[in-house]
């Protein structure tokens, strides 16, 4: 007979036998690295979303820049245009530019916008570098009027596409004035565009 047999079992003999339950710590216990990077992460999202709401471009102010721009591409153009029909067309949407420029740059100024500087983002995301690229490989391949017709034609459905969204959105009467009468007057000329690419294409 075994001596232990008849001793008493201790009362908590089951709790010593059985497995030990893991003790739960939080997952973020002794780790100061990780509740770093999180506070950090969550003050640049907070940040960023602030900052798209309070200030990203304002279209008016894309639309002067898209202007400027296009403007910049029919001076350099003149000396290498060869058709008549084309350099005609090129020398009135030179006037047609010069006038928009000039007329909506009062009406920028109530969203504080300056069209003589205008923000250098801006700028540079309105940059025609690569159609400029395109016409002077097409200058070399002796296609330049083709060419320069087709870019013209897309440059000026996205200056009209612009226009007409700000047209639909602005509440100023005097910048919706000025938008209807420049679409009136930049649709024909965009189409003449076009048409003269498909004519020569």
């Amino acid at each position: 007979m075994n001596p232990n047999d008849n001793q008493p079992i201790p009362s908590d003999y089951l709790d010593q036998i059985a497995p030990q339950a893991p003790r739960k710590t939080s997952f973020l216990i002794g780790r100061p690295v990780i509740i770093g990077g999180l506070v950090i992460a969550i003050i640049v999202i907070i940040l960023m979303t602030i900052s798209s709401l309070s200030g990203g471009t304002k279209p008016t102010e894309q639309l002067a820049a898209r202007l400027v721009a296009t403007g910049s591409i029919t001076d350099g153009a003149t000396s290498n245009i060869k058709s008549t029909q084309l350099r005609a067309l090129n020398s009135n949407l030179k006037i047609y530019l010069t006038d928009a420029i000039r007329d909506i740059g009062p009406l920028l100024i109530d969203d504080d916008i300056n069209i003589v500087k205008l923000d250098k983002k801006v700028v540079l995301a309105e940059s025609s570098t690569e159609m400029l690229t395109t016409l002077e490989d097409a200058r070399l391949n002796a296609i330049y009027d083709r060419t320069y017709a087709r870019e013209m034609a897309y440059k000026l459905d996205t200056i009209l596409t612009l226009m007409r969204q700000i047209y639909g959105d602005t509440k100023n009467k005097d910048l919706k004035s000025f938008l209807g009468d420049k679409i009136e007057n930049l649709e024909p000329t965009q189409k003449q565009f076009a048409d003269f690419n498909a004519a020569n294409s």
